[in-house]
């Protein structure tokens, strides 16, 4: 299996991503192709020992910028690490495409470059979320800020394909992101959404509440991109701040102490039932191939295990699956 990876793309590339590649090469069973500028690639390669035949580079001298506009990366910057890895999706004998970089650029790129799977019109960002029993599919986390009910049909598709090919959920059950529970709740939009879920999306249970969202409610839980953006981000702000108080309150406390010392198991089950570099990254669900965005602020774990998340989808033929799907 080949994956192509943006060496470039990312808050802390390319250290943390070529350590991270080289830990996969090193654990699994996968071919890297590094795109980015050659000669800084190299020099960090040279840091560590790995099997030489699994990592090639690919020269990209532009790198796009977390400020960057994504047509101007599209228009301007087609020598860029993401522009050029896209590309090398399209050629045979490549599998998937994984950038930490700026989120719009790769999803103008991809979209661009890739085309659309027949029967979907925007892409969205679909991230695997942990829940009290399991597992669910968020999306759009970020691709689609202002989508119409019809996109949202199509995410509610897509995440039912993705929970039942790669997390293995015999039927999916889907829930509509709202403020109430009642049909009548939300925006126009929101009731014109629902409307359309509930006369034509298996498995649509109806609206779930931002509170009910890891409770396991639902397999798969649509939004719209600029809601599933604030969902995730408001998540991680809250879990990194409540471990923070929570360290700090230990540490006044003897008696604390000693019982975290006894739960450190416990504790260490939890922050990783929680950490989003143990998922690695979102799929970039909709283009005509296997796109993995992974957070910006990416560890050298978070890309292995982007890279882990996708050899799974090649190997269950996400792809194929999505595009039957959708045609039937």
């Amino acid at each position: 299996m080949r994956i192509v990876v943006d060496a470039m793309g990312g808050d802390y590339a390319p250290a943390n991503v070529i350590a991270g590649v080289v830990d996969a090469v090193k654990e699994l069973s996968v071919n890297i192709t590094l795109v980015g500028q050659e000669d800084l690639v190299k020099a960090h390669l040279k840091k560590y020992s790995f099997p030489k035949e699994q990592i090639n580079i690919v020269h990209a001298p532009e790198v796009v910028g977390m400020d960057d506009n994504p047509i101007d990366v599209i228009r301007r910057k087609r020598d860029c690490s993401m522009v050029v890895g896209v590309n090398l999706l399209k050629e045979s004998g490549y599998d998937a495409f994984i950038s930490a970089g700026n989120t719009g650029a790769l999803v103008a790129s991809a979209t661009f470059y890739l085309r659309m799977i027949e029967g979907i019109d925007r892409p969205g960002i679909g991230l695997v979320i942990p829940q009290i029993n399991g597992y669910a599919c968020l999306i759009d986390v970020g691709a689609n800020a202002d989508p119409k009910p019809e996109h949202i049909y199509q995410y509610g598709h897509m995440a039912r394909v993705y929970m039942q090919s790669v997390m293995g959920v015999k039927e999916p059950t889907v829930g509509l992101v709202n403020i109430g529970e009642e049909e009548g709740k939300g925006s126009g939009f929101d009731k014109q959404t629902y409307q359309l879920l509930q006369e034509k999306m298996p498995g649509f249970i109806g609206n779930i509440e931002p509170n009910k969202i890891f409770t396991g409610k639902a397999d798969c839980i649509v939004c719209s991109g600029f809601v599933g953006n604030v969902i995730i981000k408001l998540t991680e702000g809250f879990m990194e701040s409540a471990g923070a108080v929570l360290k700090r309150e230990i540490k006044k406390n003897p008696v604390a102490m000693l019982g975290a010392l006894m739960m450190m198991g416990t504790l260490k089950g939890i922050k990783k039932n929680v950490d989003y570099s143990e998922y690695g990254g979102a799929p970039l669900l909709g283009v005509n191939g296997i796109v993995m965005k992974s957070h910006g602020r990416s560890s050298p774990k978070a890309i292995k295990n982007a890279i882990r998340a996708a050899m799974r989808e090649v190997e269950h033929k996400i792809i194929e699956k999505m595009q039957a799907a959708i045609i039937s």
